[in-house]
């Protein structure tokens, strides 16, 4: 892997089997609405390569058998292949060489390269035969940021040594299936049925089918386009076609092809038979040199508006983490009725399933393109139908959240899961995290103040926060020995802990994030009852069913909510600080990578719920979600003192028992320890930069990426060092000094004004408003120190 001159382009030199499907998931491709990995136009799904499409928001539900019981999963479809390609050469006089891929023992050259500045992938390949005979092939592939529907990839032959004709096969292969995952390989993998096949003149191939539940049509065409133009050899089967062409090839006199996709299912507006109208759009698609010249366009106008500069390595990291970002949730993301994959459109890994990774993701959308920030929670609220009939099977009112979605809003979490140390398969209880609840409203609220956007606020983002609140306080249940709320029989974001140890009731108790968080909701769903204006106050009011009864019980519950402590430190729950030590060292020594903990321990017939060990922050979190002012303040009011001391000793309490089992790890402590200053702060921001490039959790990047963590480390630049937040009073700064990181700039949106820039530099700050109608710009310093900054202006401070 190299950097590339400019810093611009991601590279592996060399073919490497054991890495391709790193290389496929970092090298995908998409536009927001689907995305295509980065696979081997030549090679089909096998043990080394896994081509997918993934459409946003296409699921389908299937039941397989599963330890002598039924389960039903919903996944996001593995969409028909319309990338693959094959190819051979017929030397003049000889009969037809083989198949040509990157595992023919004929390759001699292999490069990939993906360009982050224009949005293309390239592979170049070089074959060599026994006679010295050399065929060069260069791939361009292109999903179009400019039209969400279309897609291309343009295919170039160049012959050494001889002359004669390459055949080309453009194929369109709908028999494909779910199978990127191993741990999945017991569970049905076939989504896509029906399919239906056309040939339309103008070298267009058309394929559709449906999934099942819900029935969903999907329809892909194809134009195949050639240079020598030539006629097409076409033939079809059950599940797919085939296009097969012959074309002149000499020394200095290449060849090429071109596939152009057209993407239509039966939920795009207007409606309409989505196989015809894809036929169609393949049709009258422009060639190739301009639907490139639109697509860079169109990527040039989302880095001005997304642009973070950084210097070195860590900033071209962080370029690479911003482009499958911008391209898992582009602005054309705002128009669909999609969440945020929590392993973005590049795999098939949680299934492609929603948690609560929009809780890393929306701070950034929300300061660049607030429009998608807001589709994103349309999302959530359409699905608080759901939610809320959630709450009331478990005998509560308000919306429960499920902690993994999908298309419905129906809990989606799997019941069982498969330790792949010991073989077995284990209940599974993180459905049990009810906090993520309280990361939908939180969502609602930060970005309605980032953005300014009170009608939101005002309209379904209250009826979202409000139905959580009235969640929490029918959660909570007072116990007259403490005088105290308490929120039993949870999992907290932890994940380890799903009981107590010997316990048959699932859950522990008074998660110290969730009562906090819970706390938080209902103190600000108080606040955003006292902004609305009457008439829409009495309208929720009158929806919900709330009384003064209820919002006095809310006020208590949000001022007594119990959060244990243990030992001068927040306890992560009641009763942790009664399990066992671990013996960190002697399990580092033994199994050298202990992330996965609880795996380990469950295939030794021991548990992880006897012991004061981590998967990834959890009582930390709070520090994540809030400055070291607001979380003091927050215990005030719920009757604990937090002073700085109380909050050091914590976050090194828990520093000390965490194994970072998940990418989301490495990233909350970087945040926590550089906002506290603290030495090791860069040594947990560089592995959150490298969670996903080096694959730290050892083969699952190829299942797909870890959005959360790379958006998390680009709020980690913008707002975590910066100390960037962004409110009514204005724009707030309070950088902390870094010395990895001296200097970087953004751009963002910010006060009625787009592509105001940021400038850090060690003790100075430097900010430009741009010319336009807005009016003047507020910036807040440490210290209190207000400005004024006018458009068209730039200025600097000290710091």
């Amino acid at each position: 892997m190299s950097s590339g001159r400019s810093g611009w382009t991601w590279e592996y030199d060399g073919y490497a089997p054991e890495r391709e499907r790193l290389v496929e998931a970092l090298c995908t491709l998409g536009n927001g609405r689907f995305a295509t990995r980065g696979s081997a136009p030549e090679c089909a799904a096998g043990p080394v390569h896994y081509p997918g499409t993934y459409l946003a928001g296409c699921y389908d539900r299937r039941s397989s058998p599963v330890d002598g019981r039924t389960v039903e999963n919903e996944d996001l479809v593995n969409l028909p292949n319309w990338t693959l390609l094959r190819y051979r050469c017929l030397p003049e006089g000889e009969a037809a060489g083989p198949w040509l891929s990157p595992d023919s023992g004929e390759l001699r050259h292999h490069a990939v390269r993906l360009d982050l500045r224009r949005g293309l992938l390239h592979r170049d390949l070089l074959f060599r035969d026994a006679h010295g005979r050399g065929l060069r092939v260069g791939h361009t592939r292109i999903v179009h940021m400019g039209d969400p529907g279309l897609a291309v990839q343009r295919t170039t032959f160049h012959a050494y040594g001889w002359s004669g004709e390459i055949e080309v096969e453009s194929l369109l292969d709908g028999d494909v299936a779910n199978t990127g995952v191993e741990r999945y390989h017991h569970l049905e993998s076939r989504h896509l049925s029906g399919h239906r096949t056309v040939f339309a003149p103008g070298g267009v191939a058309g394929l559709s089918c449906r999934t099942d539940d819900p029935g969903r049509l999907v329809a892909l065409a194809v134009r195949t386009d050639t240079s020598p133009e030539r006629p097409a050899r076409t033939t079809s089967t059950s599940t797919g076609t085939a296009q097969a062409y012959r074309l002149p090839i000499a020394r200095g006199r290449p060849a090429w092809c071109a596939k152009t996709l057209a993407l239509r299912t039966s939920s795009d507006r207007p409606p309409g038979d989505p196989l015809t109208v894809a036929v169609e759009a393949a049709a009258r698609a422009p060639d190739f040199p301009a639907l490139r010249a639109a697509h860079e366009a169109a990527w040039r106008r989302l880095w001005e508006e997304g642009e973070l500069y950084v210097p070195g390595e860590a900033g071209r990291i962080l370029r690479l983490h911003l482009f499958h970002l911008l391209q898992t949730l582009s602005p054309h993301t705002a128009d669909l009725d999609v969440g945020v994959p929590a392993r973005g459109l590049h795999g098939e890994a949680y299934r492609g399933h929603v948690f609560w990774d929009e809780l890393f993701v929306l701070p950034y959308l929300g300061l660049h393109f607030p429009e998608v920030a807001r589709g994103l929670l349309m999302y959530r609220h359409r699905r608080l139908p759901a939610a809320r009939a959630a709450a009331r099977r478990a005998g509560l009112r308000g919306a429960m959240y499920p902690w993994q979605s999908g298309g419905s809003g129906n809990e989606e979490t799997q019941e069982l899961h498969l330790n792949p140390r010991s073989g077995r398969w284990l209940p599974d209880r993180s459905r049990l995290q009810r906090h993520v609840g309280s990361a939908v409203a939180y969502n609602v609220w930060k970005y309605a103040r980032a953005t300014g956007d009170r009608g939101f606020l005002h309209g379904e983002g209250a009826e979202i926060l409000l139905e959580v609140a009235r969640f929490w306080a029918t959660s909570a249940v007072l116990d007259p020995a403490l005088e105290r709320y308490r929120i039993r029989g949870v999992v907290g974001p932890d994940e380890y802990h799903d009981a107590y140890p010997g316990a048959e009731v699932p859950g522990v108790d008074d998660n110290a994030y969730t009562n906090v968080t819970a706390a938080w909701v209902l103190a600000r769903g108080l606040d955003l009852l006292g902004e609305l204006p009457p008439a829409r106050r009495e309208e929720l009011c009158g929806l919900l069913a709330l009384d003064d009864e209820d919002l006095a019980r809310w006020d208590d519950v949000s001022r007594r909510l119990h959060v244990p402590f243990h030992r001068g430190v927040i306890s992560q729950f009641e009763g942790f600080g009664e399990l066992a030590e671990l013996d960190w060292e002697a399990y580092r020594a033994r199994y050298g990578d202990i992330r996965r903990l609880d795996r380990i321990l469950e295939a030794e017939g021991d548990t992880v719920n006897r012991y004061q060990a981590s998967k990834q922050a959890d009582a930390l979190m709070l520090g994540y979600l809030f400055r070291s002012d607001e979380l003091a303040t927050l215990f005030a009011r719920l009757g604990h003192r937090l002073d700085d001391e109380t909050w050091r000793a914590t976050v090194d309490y828990y520093l000390r028992r965490t194994s970072h089992g998940s990418t989301l790890s490495s990233l909350v402590h970087g945040w926590v320890l550089a906002r506290l200053k603290g030495a090791e702060a860069w040594r947990y921001c560089e592995e959150a930069l490298l969670s996903d490039v080096a694959d730290v959790q050892g083969g699952t990047t190829g299942e797909g990426i870890h959005l959360g963590a790379m958006a998390g480390t680009i709020d980690l630049v913008e707002r975590g060092i910066t100390g960037l937040e962004a409110g009514p009073e204005g724009l707030r700064v309070d950088p902390v000094a870094l010395r990895e990181l001296p200097r970087f700039a953004f751009t963002l949106a910010c006060g009625g004004h787009r592509g105001v820039r940021l400038r850090i530099l060690p003790a100075r700050l430097g900010i430009r408003v741009p010319a336009g109608p807005g009016g003047p710009f507020s910036l807040v310093l440490p210290g209190e120190r207000r400005f004024t900054v006018l458009p068209g202006e730039e200025r600097w401070f000290r710091l």
